[in-house]
């Protein structure tokens, strides 16, 4: 079998690349951070001397400064937006603060402000870490290149120097410096980062490489075909980045109908004062109506009828490994009528696991001494699938022999004496090259059964004569037929399975979990997974992609919804996703799916019973005489009904309840 070893006896630490630094943006090198911290810990100094009856002096000015730390953002950005003529909800909340504090709920106005620069804050860290993955991606790609000359001299010069038509050397362990095409060596290289194939492809003469994928055997000579502006990474750099800036701007259901609410009540407060002066009323008994008009008709309640639910299912999915980041995604995720699924990573482990022991027929070994002799020969190996043959020996228990004069050829297997026999393990079909025997032509036959099977067929031969075949695979997850079938349940379709995987292997495993034949699309390339996403928006549908590798993130970015698996989920993709599944099980999607639904409800219940409130406090204003004391508290009454119907979904209940909806 193929090792990541040089042709030398002995054990060997695997070559490892440098590793790059994560760019991760510091919290407080956001100015919207420092100035969102500086309102909080002045409100939280003034709560306590107000709650404690100190004179106003101590605490009055300590919210004046929480107000104008906090507040001077949105409210600049509110004020630019007025220029515009669009009333912006950063000028509304600001107006809101002031309106409380000009009736004497001074903490209240200074909570809110501390609520919406937090808000900001928040949104403005998760935008600047998605920028950091972005960026971070560009450092899988080797700085520096060995290029060489005609004469045959290296030099080691910028990747970005390199032009189409130079040849560069790929040294075993070092990362591809731009994308091209092998002209002489052979080697395994590991493109999982642009494939998000589970194993290490041979690449010979003729066969095309990608910048930044990771040579793990053997010398390769690289004719350049791409400038590194246009390498495979560099395009799924620019497609993130395209996809984010293209992806339509989101917001709640609330917010959608918030301006022309919120222009609304600043005109019919304006009227409510103006109209009665018209017609001689008394100055202040017009503007107590109007302040207490637009106290009952402000849309507070109207608000919370959303963001509990949403905030309470959010914290109800932290609870049970599912980090979801924003409200509105998870309002959106309820609306998902389509799904993608990734394959390697998503629907299986990521790990190679032996799943076949295969003696011949006249071998004279069983499946354990079988095994064990290829572990034994495997054994310095580093290789993926060496360490699967080595596992699945120490699974069994097995005793793994000593070797010596341990030999690897990459893309053909490794040979070492045991127990005084020559034993090679590696591709069936270089080890049978030429060789005509009837044991050669049996395990021809397993090797093909096994590869029709979607699995990798390793051979065995001791002393030059095929013993056996092994089968390796990815191992299926516990839960993945589960997930697909509740996921169709959800949607009323049958997810698609999108993945860089050889299309045999995509198709066995798409048997395994029930996607038809017709769902599935394998040796795709990031920018084709993007445009198969595109395709099934185009047709209406909301679509939701599940996925790990650095090649899911422009089809996480570009969905209505994404979501990665958080264990071995690239930073790319934890950045790039909406939600990410943290604990790793799979068969949390559609119960979040489910939850987020529940949440959409329980806003409609909300929704009715503010709209009641609101309709009835505002009549009676207009109508006869509501009393300022008995509107604050008819308001502040339906915003904590609604606030308390919303935390319903921070029970344990609410997420057993949707889990067990989808069983």
């Amino acid at each position: 079998m193929p090792s990541d070893l040089l042709q030398r006896p002995g054990r060997a630490a695997p070559a490892t690349p440098r590793a790059t630094p994560k760019r991760r943006t510091r919290v407080f090198a956001l100015a919207e951070a420092r100035w969102a911290a500086a309102a909080l810990v002045l409100f939280l100094i003034a709560l306590p001397l107000q709650l404690t009856a100190a004179p106003a002096w101590a605490w009055g000015p300590l919210y004046a400064a929480a107000y104008v730390t906090g507040g001077w953002e949105p409210a600049w950005a509110g004020l630019t937006a007025l220029r515009e003529k669009t009333l912006d909800v950063d000028l509304l909340m600001i107006v809101a603060a002031i309106g409380a504090a000009s009736i004497g709920q001074v903490m209240d106005g200074a909570l809110l402000i501390v609520i919406f620069a937090t808000s900001g804050a928040l949104e403005a860290l998760a935008t600047a870490r998605t920028q950091d993955a972005v960026r971070g991606l560009l450092d899988l790609a080797p700085a520096m290149a060995t290029r060489l000359a005609d004469d045959g001299s290296e030099a080691t010069v910028p990747t970005e120097d390199l032009v189409v038509g130079d040849t560069i050397l790929v040294r075993p362990g070092e990362r591809v410096g731009a994308d091209g095409r092998v002209v002489a060596g052979a080697g395994e290289v590991d493109q999982a980062t642009i494939t998000g194939e589970p194993l290490p492809v041979v690449k010979e003469p003729g066969d095309e490489v990608f910048a930044g994928t990771l040579n793990g055997t053997g010398a390769l000579r690289v004719k350049v075909e791409r400038d590194a502006s246009d390498s495979v990474i560099a395009r799924i750099v620019a497609m993130v980045e395209e996809a984010s800036e293209t992806k339509a701007p989101t917001q709640l259901f609330i917010e959608k109908v918030e301006q022309r609410y919120s222009l609304g009540m600043v005109f019919a407060t304006l009227a409510v004062f103006l109209i009665p002066l018209a017609f001689g009323g008394d100055l202040t008994g017009s503007l107590l109506r109007a302040m207490t008009f637009m106290i009952v008709a402000s849309p507070c309640a109207v608000v919370l009828a959303t963001m509990p639910p949403l905030l309470s299912a959010i914290a109800n999915a932290g609870r049970h490994g599912v980090l979801v980041k924003s409200a509105v995604v998870m309002e959106r995720l309820g609306q998902v009528d389509a799904v993608a699924l990734d394959k390697t990573g998503t629907l299986t482990g990521g790990t190679p696991r032996v799943t076949d022991i295969r003696p011949l027929d006249g071998s004279g070994l069983t499946e354990d001494t079988l095994l064990a002799l290829a572990a034994a020969a495997e054994h310095p190996s580093e290789h993926p699938l060496a360490r699967a043959v080595v596992d699945a020996a120490r699974t069994h228990g097995l005793a793994i022999a000593d070797m010596r004069d341990f030999t690897s050829t990459p893309g053909v297997g490794v040979t070492a004496t045991v127990d005084g026999y020559t034993v090679t393990v590696g591709a069936p079909a270089r080890l049978l090259d030429g060789n005509d025997g009837a044991g050669a032509a049996r395990a021809a036959e397993v090797a093909a059964g096994l590869e029709d099977g979607g699995r990798t067929a390793v051979l065995v031969l001791r002393d030059g004569v095929p013993v056996g075949v092994l089968g390796i695979a990815d191992r299926l997850r516990p839960d993945a037929a589960a997930t697909v079938a509740a996921l169709t349940t959800l949607t009323g379709s049958t997810p698609m399975l999108v993945t860089g995987d050889n299309s045999r292997a995509a198709t066995c495993l798409a048997a395994e979990v029930g996607i038809t034949g017709d769902e599935v699309y394998a040796g795709l390339l990031p920018e084709d997974k993007v445009e198969a996403v595109r395709r099934l928006e185009a047709r209406g549908r909301k679509v939701l992609v599940i996925g790990d590798g650095v090649n899911d993130a422009p089809a996480l970015a570009a969905a209505h919804t994404g979501i990665a698996m958080g264990r071995a989920g690239s930073d790319l993709a934890l950045e790039t996703a909406d939600a990410v599944i943290v604990r790793d099980e799979l068969a949390a999607v559609p119960t979040v799916i489910a939850l987020s639904r529940a949440a959409r409800r329980l806003v409609v219940q909300n929704l009715v019973i503010a709209g009641a409130f609101i309709s009835g406090l505002v009549i009676w204003d207009l109508v006869g005489h509501l009393p300022l004391p008995l509107g604050v508290l008819g308001h502040e009454g339906s915003t904590v009904i609604v606030g308390l119907n919303g935390l319903r979904l921070l029970r344990d209940a609410a997420w057993n309840r949707a889990e067990k909806d989808m069983r």
